[in-house]
């Protein structure tokens, strides 16, 4: 679901979403995607921080239950070890089923590694017959993240406040992903103009595992939609053993002369 987000005010963006939600529930979407940080925008403000389990997380909880869908999207949310939150992305099932994954690269360039704390690495939920695993909008950068939940994985979702300026980045590196993991990849990116000034261009995508762009997006709220198919990722992989083929590798430093 391509969004544009008002600055720092949840109800706001509640009000918002939630007609969005539904309309994507209508279309016949069984799994619904909001952007990073859906309910606040991608703020440094201190105190922006929820509880665990707080007004975001239970927006997404009541939209799962009234529509019978999945619905997840990043907030920032605090837990009970430390002061500063975590980004973190809540995934809510309409059967009350929540799973939650921790941004795992805080985006140093924009001082998110100041205002936000880094996970521990990557989470995989099954949901029927696919197997999910979420990242978090500069997570994308990070190949070796990928590849480390790729046998595991069928479809990886990707939410982002990914910059216009940088969109070449977000649609080349989403498109990357899925070819060399051999799985579906789901980018939500927000569009819009930020509290900050940062615009947002949108571009989001549904990519197949072998590259293919099944449904995109311009720079305007709308919805993007798709169907995956485990068995379509099992046939990939068998057709093209690229996966099966990959090692680990331990890098050897070339040896010195003597003198």
């Amino acid at each position: 679901m391509q969004h544009d987000i008002v600055w720092e005010d949840r109800a706001a963006n509640f009000a918002r979403l939630a007609p969005q939600v539904a309309r994507a529930a209508d279309a016949g979407a069984e799994l619904v995607l909001l952007s990073e940080t859906f309910s606040t925008g991608f703020s440094m403000t201190p105190g922006i921080g929820e509880p665990e389990g707080g007004p975001s997380a239970q927006f997404l909880a009541e939209q799962a239950a009234a529509h019978g869908v999945w619905v997840g999207g990043s907030c920032p949310e605090i837990a009970a070890d430390g002061p500063l939150p975590y980004n973190s992305f809540v995934l809510a099932g309409p059967d009350g089923t929540v799973h939650r994954y921790r941004k795992l690269h805080p985006f140093t360039h924009g001082g998110e590694h100041e205002r936000f704390r880094a996970g521990d690495g990557p989470v995989t939920v099954t949901i029927g017959d696919l197997r999910i695993t979420p990242f978090v909008c500069y997570d994308l950068r990070f190949a070796d993240v990928f590849w480390q939940a790729a046998r595991d994985t069928d479809v990886y979702l990707v939410t982002a406040n990914w910059p216009a300026a940088r969109r070449l980045h977000w649609t080349a590196l989403l498109q990357a992903r899925a070819i060399e993991n051999q799985a579906y990849v789901v980018g939500c990116n927000r569009v819009g103009v930020a509290g900050d000034g940062t615009e947002h261009a949108g571009d989001s995508r549904i990519v197949h595992p072998t590259g293919e762009l099944l449904a995109t997006a311009a720079g305007v709220e709308t919805l993007v939609l798709a169907d995956v198919d485990a068995a379509e990722v099992a046939a990939t992989r068998d057709r093209f053993r690229f996966l099966a083929d990959r090692r680990e590798h331990t890098a050897t430093p070339p040896a010195l002369p003597r003198s």
